[in-house]
Formats: structure tokens, C-alpha cells, sequence
């Protein structure tokens, strides 16, 4: 008998973000984690393309003995995370940007989101947007080709750079004084993003809420000493990309070693 698993996936290296926070949330549970590289990035992908590449990779993921799925990706969120909890019984754990607690923060209630063209058009962050921030300013910034140099491995590269210093001039131009990364990718650049806006400036991700609700979630789903397989802490992935990229991703990431299956498709 297997030991309960956590599933996660995203378009590519992004979603590593997140499972380094849910790996620190809880260590000695064991992760499975699919990048579908080959089909990166999601946020100029049409809904339909993104919906149906998130089913199969859930599929995936259940045959594989998750009991948990984490969609570490705002753009499939906001598309297909729905569609899923319609299909599949195992909980789902979604990602957004992280609106609500960027305003808490704000000095100013002057907010900025940087996200992929996909999320800042997707009816659930409209919905965000109404529900949290009627009364506040929010500048959307969104990034077309940024995941994508990001997926590439591009972290230092010069074209890359023009394009995330285009990103930032605007937030800084209208004075944001705190700043969401509305995709899972963005933070592998937070350092480069935190030199453009300025130490004033704070950057937000959501990694770690969503650590937080996933643990919430298993141990309601799996308690201690429930009599379940003792799992190992354990983490397996997959990409039908470049392993090696995903491997370095993930030690930027502070997940050291990771073991790299390479999958032809799901």
C-alpha cells in the first residue's frame, strides 16, 4: 500500500515555487510534480487549450496515487481549476494573485499586478478585482513573454531583462508601493524585479497561503496517526521539456536534487 501523495503541476518551472513553500509546509509528506513544459506558457494559451492539458495531467497525477492536487498556476486556475473539481473527486488547492492581502499591506492602497495576459483577462480575477479592491487603486501589468524566458531558463539574459524592466517602469511610474506576482514563475526573478521597483517596493506571491491551505486540507483528509502508509517526504517529477533546466530550476528553488523523469506526453 502506497502512501498518500500531494500532486502538483504547472505549464513549466514556475509551479516549483510553490512546491518548495508546500514542501517546507509539510516535509515528511511525498510530492508529485508534473511541468508541461512542452506546452509553456499557458498565459497566451486559449481556455479550452488549457482546460483540456489540465485534465490530462490530473488524470496523470491520480493514476500516480495523488490524493491532492495543487494547480500551482494562476492562469490554469483561473481557467480549469472549476472544470476539475467538477470531474475529479480528490480536493483541489488553487493559486490567484494575491489581491486581497497586497491591499492589506499597501501603505497607499496604490497596487500593481504582474500576470500573464490569460490571468488579468480571466473572469475569476474580474471577480477578485470587484469583490477586494472597489475602492482601490490597482495598476494590471501584464507580461507577454516573461513566463516564456523565464520557462527557457533565460534568467539573466539581456533580451529577458529589457522586457521585466518594461514590466516594472509603469508600476513605478504610478507609484505602487507594493507589487503582486500573479504567476508562479515570476518570483525566480524576484531579485531582478526587487533592483527595477526599488527596496520600497514590496513584492507579494502567494506561495505560501497556498502551502498553508493544502496542509490545512491533508490533515483534515489524512490525520496523524490515521493508520495511512508512513510517507518518506519524497519528491518525483516529471516534464516532457528539458529535465536538466527543471533540475536547475529546482535547486534555484532550494529542492536540491531532484529526481527528473522525462515524459514523452500525458
Amino acid at each position: 500500500m502506497m502512501p498518500p501523495r500531494i500532486g502538483v503541476f504547472d505549464s513549466g518551472v514556475g509551479g516549483l515555487t510553490v512546491l518548495a513553500a508546500l514542501h517546507r509546509q509539510i516535509p515528511d509528506t511525498d510530492f508529485l510534480y508534473v511541468a508541461d513544459s512542452a506546452n509553456a506558457p499557458y498565459g497566451e494559451r486559449p481556455d479550452e487549450f488549457i482546460v483540456e492539458r489540465s485534465r490530462r495531467i490530473t488524470r496523470f497525477l491520480i493514476d500516480q496515487g495523488a490524493a491532492l492536487v495543487v494547480v500551482a498556476c494562476n492562469t490554469a486556475t483561473a481557467a480549469a481549476i472549476a472544470a476539475l473539481r467538477a470531474e475529479f473527486k480528490v480536493p483541489f488547492v488553487g493559486i490567484e494573485p494575491g489581491v486581497k492581502p497586497a491591499l492589506r499591506l499597501s501603505r497607499s492602497r496604490r497596487v500593481g499586478v504582474m500576470a500573464t495576459p490569460s490571468t488579468l483577462r480571466s473572469a475569476k480575477f474580474s471577480a477578485l478585482l470587484r469583490t477586494h479592491a472597489a475602492d482601490a487603486e490597482v495598476r494590471l501589468q501584464p507580461c507577454p513573454g516573461l513566463a516564456e524566458g523565464i520557462e527557457r531558463g533565460w534568467l539573466d539574459d539581456p533580451a529577458l531583462l529589457r522586457i521585466l524592466e518594461a514590466c516594472c517602469e509603469p508600476l513605478r511610474r504610478e507609484g505602487c508601493d507594493t507589487v503582486v506576482l500573479g504567476c508562479t514563475h515570476y518570483p525566480l526573478l524576484a531579485p531582478q524585479i526587487e533592483r527595477l521597483l526599488g527596496s520600497d517596493v514590496r513584492l507579494l506571491d502567494t506561495a505560501q497561503a497556498v502551502a498553508r491551505q493544502a496542509a490545512r486540507l491533508w490533515e483534515q483528509r489524512f490525520p496523524q496517526g490515521a493508520g495511512t502508509p508512513a510517507p518518506a517526504g519524497q519528491i518525483q517529477a516529471w516534464t516532457n521539456g528539458d529535465p536538466v533546466l527543471l533540475q536547475r530550476m529546482a535547486a534555484l528553488c532550494g529542492l536540491g536534487d531532484l529526481a527528473v523523469a522525462r515524459l514523452a506526453d500525458i
